[in-house]
């Protein structure tokens, strides 16, 4: 870290009012945890949080350093804090590549690289120094969220463990790094005491979990409890939240939640970003590759837990992918049943070795073969949610205003999958988790009745 302050910060500073901080966060659900803990520790240290530029004495960004096109988007939001408001902290992903920030943006006071809260906190404390009696009393048990009060994202673990060619998370991220059992569980119960109703677990390769400890025992509720994903998912399951799994990759031991699953522990839900189907591209992007076996265990998952929804992220144009290939992946998908599925044009990322390999697909090819597979994820969607008109389900609420509320169904997380439509519903509230009949579907989204 790096930090280059002004001499002369603002009047009022001096004259020892509360010093306001500003927040914008990019990127996945993992960056915007950092930023609540970041946010946690600055508001327990007494700082207010400002809902604009001018209100605040410094800004920080947590920016994504993944893609190009976020790389631009982060450079863009420091470019408009720079200009708003001029004393600007920068963390996060990007926070790496000080020299090309610095070169657009050579005002800012700091830059960090992720997950390094300290060094954000003491840039901060440059910048703007703290009361020296911080009401620490203000602060709630579970810190400071970005989220609505009925739902949180819980992460297990920083950084990642496998090489995939395309990516460049290790190198900004570091290796897997887990948290203890205990740590982990202790949040989440506090979370839940403060009125959470669903938990999203997240880390960058959550079915790792533990590895990193030996799958170390910490003391919980007087029991020993391992850092292991089967464990540490039983215990979330009995909080009495919804609990909702991400990033999990589909390694043997997967196969143990899945019962959990279909007793109501966990939601019925897998976050699994395979990527690609074709036996060569997979080996390509250095990910597992055997996608007859992978069809083979979705199957038996279903035949345990019939409601299972598979959310799964892939790449199209990846060097080397062939007109075979490409068609091999829609067949794939198309058998998978896949519920929900999010598309990426392959995109060269400075420093993923991918970038050495033969055989680029043109920018057109990408875009036709993206269209394609939008088209196909939406009559798989669209055929699946069919099926489930007529049923009752329960829904978690949303928003509520005077026309109705919108929820979401078990299958669906936040942000990134469908919405539950109740029109004319309004004697309910956020966070409510309510049973309806399902009276009509789209392509990704459902209506419903309240029972």
């Amino acid at each position: 870290m790096t930090i280059s302050l002004d001499k002369n910060p603002p009047a009022e500073q001096k004259r020892g009012h509360v010093p306001t901080v500003g927040f914008v966060s990019l990127g996945c659900p993992k960056a915007l945890v950092d930023s609540e803990r970041i946010l946690t520790k600055l508001r327990a240290e007494g700082y207010r949080v400002a809902p604009d530029y001018a209100g605040a004495d410094v800004v920080v960004v947590n920016t994504c350093g993944f893609l190009d096109s976020a790389k631009q988007e982060s450079l863009d939001a420091i470019g408009e804090a720079m200009a708003e408001n001029g004393r600007v902290i920068v963390t996060g992903c990007f926070g790496v590549e000080e020299g090309r920030i610095r070169e657009a943006h050579p005002g800012v006071l700091a830059i960090t690289g992720p997950h390094q809260y300290e060094q954000v906190v003491e840039a901060v404390h440059a910048a703007a120094p703290p009361k020296h009696d911080p009401f620490i009393d203000l602060v709630p048990a579970e810190g400071l969220r970005l989220t609505p009060r009925h739902y949180a994202y819980l992460k297990i673990s920083e950084g990642c463990n496998n090489r995939c060619t395309f990516c460049i998370i290790p190198q900004l991220r570091g290796d897997l790094k887990s948290r203890p059992s205990n740590h982990v569980m202790t949040e989440a119960e506090r979370l839940v005491k403060a009125g959470v109703k669903e938990l999203l677990v997240i880390s960058q390769d959550t079915s790792a979990y533990g590895l990193d400890l030996k799958y170390a025992e910490s003391p919980w509720k007087g029991q020993p409890l391992p850092a292991r994903f089967l464990p540490l998912c039983e215990a979330l399951g009995e909080l009495g939240a919804w609990v909702r799994l991400h990033y999990v990759y589909p390694y043997p031991h997967v196969d143990t939640v899945i019962p959990l699953m279909a007793e109501g522990k966990l939601l019925p839900y897998l976050d699994i970003p395979f990527q690609h189907a074709s036996p060569a591209v997979l080996k390509a992007m250095r990910r597992p590759g055997n996608q007859e076996k992978t069809l083979e265990r979705i199957r038996r998952w279903r035949d345990v837990c019939p409601d299972l929804a598979i959310r799964s992220t892939f790449i199209v144009g990846f060097p080397g992918e062939t007109d075979e290939d490409f068609e091999l992946l829609l067949d794939w998908m198309r058998e998978a049943e896949l519920a929900r599925v999010g598309c990426f044009r392959y995109e060269p990322v400075d420093g993923a070795p991918a970038n050495n390999l033969e055989g680029a697909v043109p920018q057109e090819v990408k875009d036709e073969r993206w269209h394609r597979f939008m088209e196909t994820a939406k009559e798989v969607s669209e055929k699946r949610l069919a099926k489930i008109v007529g049923r009752e389900i329960d829904v978690i609420v949303d928003e509520v205003d005077d026309e109705g509320a919108l929820a979401r169904s078990k299958w669906d997380a936040p942000e990134i999958d469908g919405s539950v439509f109740l029109n004319g519903v309004t004697d309910v509230k956020p966070g409510e988790i309510v049973s309806v009949r399902v009276t009509q579907a789209d392509d990704y989204d459902l209506w419903a009745e309240r029972v």
